[in-house]
């Protein structure tokens, strides 16, 4: 498939010109802000017309019920859903007493920024009212990455032509009406106006709403105050109610006179804090960016992106559209994370209400080791935030009859809210996908207090559930049954290979951690011969095999199994199959939602060859269908490593413009963080080779044709560390790190990099082990025009 731009291609900055009503929701995800606190869709400044209108807090929700046809042991009770929290980015313009709405008059130019370098989001409009008045409007909106708490807009009106009344209206909504969140009544019930008023105030310009959720007992606030600038002499007034506070000013303007208008809006939430606190806390914000005002919270904005770029960015020089969409996924990678302190990062961050706002697998499976490289401290927040949920994953645990933890599949605050349990209870593998997060942090960073004390009870605990879950059968072989793993087209099996290799590496990781800490983990009553069983198991893990087609198998028998009739489901056109297909039907049959192999063998790459990871890429290639947008990442990290470079180039084509071009058709609900994770890994892990096995860096770069020229950097115990790689070498250096010597490995070659000592190596032939790999019929990855 040919994929069509709908964003003009420039290295910063992601450009729409004109307005598409029809596409309006997904260009409100696309130029979403955040700062992983507070988050705000890229609405319209005016509210209307919207696709969907969303404000939200990181782990502000709302409790529902989770229905069932039949009870269940072990069943969920209550879901969690993130919830729209009060709007402050409205400011309603009218021209003439007429509204400025979009979908009347006559729109003469229309045009959005989304600046990655300055972290701002501009608009650029000239409109026409019905009764032909005409103003220009220019605004810019942040989140503030150095003020948590605040949102801020700019907002500034010129008259052309003739002499022109206009009202500025700036607002501050709770409950504002969205789309059906659920077919459920009883769940549409909890989540219908979830808000329930508690205080309001005004006092000049500024405003103050109060609310508190109905059952999860959450409490939040919301001030907002106000700066009015351009024509003098333009009075305000303010108006507030328990929902709604707005001020107005109104005057006239001369052609070529401005009005503006600049908005700083700050939030607070608490589950335990009064409501006098949560008052005081968003008033002492506004006092604070007040006096910080607008230019000097626009130059805090640029230096802390600054210093992002300087250890983040991916400079590709050769593809145009994969450079901007790279970056675009890195700026929302920081945006999910960068302030989200010890709270989750959730699957569409804070760009929509996709999946109910839950975090998954996929944080610690891609978005971590971007953070981890990138960002470390929002890497190390993330994973304090799963410590914190440590005894709700022990009572799950005990409910499930084992010992240990049992992370949540899907949640906001820690408890499980997935109703599908063979797709959910059975992942196990997330534990270790956690635990494995925490350890590859303490490599890269170095961080001891970190490993004592959040690395070492988590990896415990998870340990330990491995150990209850698993057994020792006859062949003497450790094996765990029953088990989902990656790919949700196969459920309920034995010996999936990727939760296998991660939980062997789990056990073994919590038997070093313990014996290096030891007294703390005599605290968590670990003893010398629990540490043994652990290695024991590890070491004995079960890795199922094909003789017969040399491969190794995703679970124990899954070659064996019938393949999917593929050329049936294209010509039907049946795809998502779960949307077209039984699951009773999927589950018999040779059929991959997702990379899960082939994600082994990145993650675990070492516990393979390169034979045989070729084997199976090209085997596994021709069997996944790619409907969950985790998985075109992982194919081009493995389809690299192998030696098929163009066709990693397409996979990483596809997940870099998973969002700028709605591959999947649902960017909508708000982008999908780890996908725009997996343009960094298959650029850096993929075409950079970086590998982080047993906490070393190693790199076996190689660039595809369409690419002439890399540069990424990465942040590695304190030092920044450069590669550059052009088709005939790679050179290395480290930019800072004082006096650290770094041991490194390039295509296998040991070699020690200095600081202001740049190593230059030869990057050596390859051919690939297998011809190019075929996809299933109608699903081969998706490519951008060449002529971009």
């Amino acid at each position: 498939m040919i994929i069509q731009p709908r964003f003009v291609t420039e290295p910063w900055c992601v450009r729409e010109l004109g307005l598409n009503l029809a596409q309006l929701a997904q260009s409100e995800s696309v130029f979403a802000l955040s700062n992983g606190h507070i988050g705000v869709r890229g609405n319209l400044d005016e509210g209307d017309p919207s696709g969907l209108p969303g404000t939200y807090l990181n782990s502000f929700y709302e409790r529902r019920p989770l229905p069932y046809a039949e009870a269940g042991y072990g069943y969920p009770e209550s879901g969690q859903s993130v919830l729209n929290v009060t709007n402050g980015k409205l400011i309603r313009l009218l021209v003439d007493d007429e509204p400025l709405d979009l979908r009347y008059g006559e729109l003469h130019h229309h045009e959005r920024i989304l600046d990655l370098k300055s972290g701002l989001l501009h608009r650029i409009m000239e409109w026409e009212s019905p009764s032909g008045r005409i103003i220009r409007l220019r605004s810019t909106r942040l989140v503030s990455f150095t003020q948590r708490a605040i949102m801020a807009v700019r907002y500034e009106i010129e008259a052309v032509g003739a002499p022109t009344r206009v009202v500025l209206q700036s607002e501050l909504v709770a409950n504002e009406d969205l789309p059906t969140h659920s077919a459920d009544p009883r769940a549409a019930e909890v989540l219908d106006h979830p808000l329930e008023a508690e205080e309001h105030s005004a006092s000049s310009n500024r405003s103050l709403l109060i609310h508190r959720t109905r059952v999860s007992d959450l409490r939040m606030a919301a001030g907002m105050d106000h700066l009015i600038h351009g024509k003098d002499g333009v009075g305000a007034n303010t108006y507030i109610q328990p929902d709604w506070a707005r001020l107005t000013a109104g005057t006239q303007l001369k052609p070529g006179e401005r009005l503006g208008i600049t908005k700083f809006v700050a939030y607070g939430w608490s589950s335990q804090r009064s409501l006098p606190a949560l008052r005081d806390q968003v008033d002492a914000a506004l006092s604070a960016v007040l006096h910080t005002g607008w230019d000097g919270l626009v130059d805090e904005q640029r230096g802390y992106v600054d210093e992002f770029w300087d250890g983040a960015d991916v400079d590709v020089d050769g593809d145009p559209v994969v450079q901007q969409a790279v970056r675009f996924g890195l700026f929302h990678v920081l945006q999910a994370g960068a302030r989200a302190e010890r709270r989750a990062i959730a699957a569409k961050g804070l760009t929509g209400s996709g999946y109910s706002g839950h975090a998954f697998w996929d944080t610690e499976t891609f978005v971590l080791p971007v953070l981890t490289a990138t960002a470390p401290h929002a890497a190390a927040d993330a994973l304090r935030w799963r410590l914190s949920t440590l005894e709700l994953a022990r009572e799950r645990a005990r409910m499930l009859r084992l010992r240990g933890a049992a992370f949540p599949w899907r949640t906001i605050r820690g408890q499980e809210c997935s109703a599908y349990w063979p797709a959910s209870t059975a992942g196990f593998h997330i534990n270790a996908d956690i635990a494995l997060a925490a350890v590859r942090y303490v490599h890269w960073t170095g961080d001891a207090d970190f490993d004592r004390d959040c690395a070492l009870p988590m990896l415990v605990e998870t340990a330990r559930l491995w150990a209850s879950l698993g057994y020792f059968g006859a062949d003497e072989s450790f094996h765990i049954d029953g088990v989902t793993g990656p790919d949700e087209y196969s459920a309920i099996v034995r010996d999936n290979a990727y939760t296998n290799l991660m939980a062997a590496r789990n056990l073994h990781y919590a038997a070093e951690a313990a014996a290096r800490w030891a007294d703390e983990a005599n605290r968590l009553d670990v003893d010398a011969d629990e540490i043994a069983s652990w290695e024991r198991a590890a070491a004995a893990i079960a890795l199922p095999y094909d003789e017969h087609r040399r491969v190794h198998q995703q679970d124990l028998g899954s070659t064996d199994r019938e393949v999917w009739d593929f050329a049936a489901s294209a010509r039907d056109d049946a795809y998502p199959l779960m949307l077209y297909a039984p699951y009773f039907d999927i589950y018999r049959k040779q059929v991959a939602k997702q990379a899960d192999l082939v994600l082994a063998m990145h993650w675990c790459g070492d516990s393979f060859t390169r034979e045989e990871k070729a084997r199976a890429f090209a085997y596994y290639d021709a069997l996944t269908v790619r409907d969950s947008s985790l998985s075109a990442c992982s194919q081009g990290v493995l389809a690299a490593e192998v030696g098929h470079l163009e066709l990693a180039h397409d996979y990483l084509t596809e997940a870099a413009l998973m969002d700028l071009r709605d591959l999947e058709h649902n960017s909508r609900d708000g982008v999908h963080v780890a996908s725009l994770a997996g343009a960094w890994l298959t650029l850096v892990c993929g075409f950079g080779g970086l590998r982080d096995h047993g906490g070393h860096l190693t790199f076996a770069p190689r660039l595809p044709p369409t690419i002439h020229r890399m540069s990424f950097a990465v942040r590695w115990r304190g030092a920044k560390l450069r590669v550059v790689v052009t088709p005939q070498d790679a050179t290395y250096s480290v930019e800072n790190g004082h006096d650290l010597t770094l041991g490194l490995r390039h295509h296998g070659e040991a070699f020690e990099l200095h600081r202001s000592e740049p190593v230059t190596l030869a990057i050596p032939p390859s051919t690939p082990l297998t011809g190019r790999p075929t996809q299933p019929e109608g699903r081969a990855p998706a490519k951008a025009h060449s002529t971009e």
